[in-house]
């Protein structure tokens, strides 16, 4: 998984917000049903699903949901496996790859559909945008070239090249033609699994296709560098969620 079971997002609380939550049982338009987080932000303005890393919903992105809600976006962080292991909450010992294996493109692509439709209930014109990490963060730019009318998509250290993971998803880079929306980039320079690179190639195909985009290498910084524990990347983590603040501003 991306982050430690004990990590949490370094993002401060908003002293004074006070957010509303609840967990949901979003259904999707196969009939599958899935868990999510609801973090309520304060009134009908953008809003944002969170894609989560291989481990699917569990308090990091629950945690993260919380804070984006203080700062006024109503926020939906999803689980990837209702297909396969319901919607029950689960513990510290939830053994998430036999069931990250059976997750597919098209269950991603369906289950984060039913987040949108979720936050646009009530607005069918509002601005939603992706946001996810690891495996989420491939998904979260996949999602942008899926038909949902995103206003941007967010995504630390998703990997640009590699296809078949979930099973069914083309590489980002290979559907940049069909991206619809801002893409935000947010990556460790000193990633062993995502080199440079591969990066840079990223950053090319999108500016040729015409896609407005911010692909930002932070030098030194690992994979699941954005951690409240990796004190030596507090830096880079605050100037990223700086940068998601003002990309969520900017493209609402």
């Amino acid at each position: 998984m991306c982050f430690d079971l004990d990590s949490s997002p370094p993002i401060p609380a908003v002293s004074g917000a006070a957010v509303d939550h609840e967990h949901l049982a979003l259904t999707a338009d196969d009939g599958t049903e899935l868990a999510a987080f609801h973090a309520i932000g304060p009134g009908a303005g953008p809003a944002v699903v969170v894609l989560p890393d291989v481990r699917g919903l569990y308090r990091f992105y629950e945690e993260l949901a919380l804070r984006l809600a203080e700062h006024g976006y109503d926020t939906v962080a999803i689980d990837y496996f209702g297909r396969t292991a319901g919607v029950g909450r689960r513990g510290d010992d939830f053994e998430f790859w036999p069931h990250i294996e059976q997750t597919t493109a098209a269950g991603v692509r369906l289950d984060t559909a039913a987040a949108v439709a979720h936050l646009r209930r009530d607005e069918p014109q509002r601005a939603v945008f992706t946001i996810g990490f690891c495996y989420g963060g491939s998904n979260s730019w996949t999602q942008a070239a899926s038909g949902h009318g995103l206003s941007g998509a967010i995504g630390f250290y998703g990997h640009p090249t590699a296809d078949g993971f979930p099973p069914g998803a083309a590489a980002v880079i290979d559907v940049v033609d069909a991206i619809e929306c801002p893409i935000l980039g947010l990556m460790g320079g000193a990633d062993p699994g995502i080199p440079v690179a591969e990066v840079d190639r990223f950053r090319a195909a999108l500016t040729e296709a015409d896609v407005t985009n911010e692909i930002i290498v932070y030098d030194g910084a690992p994979h699941s560098f954005f951690d409240r524990k990796a004190d030596e990347f507090a830096a880079a983590s605050a100037d990223a969620w700086e940068r998601v603040l003002g990309f969520l501003a900017a493209n609402a």
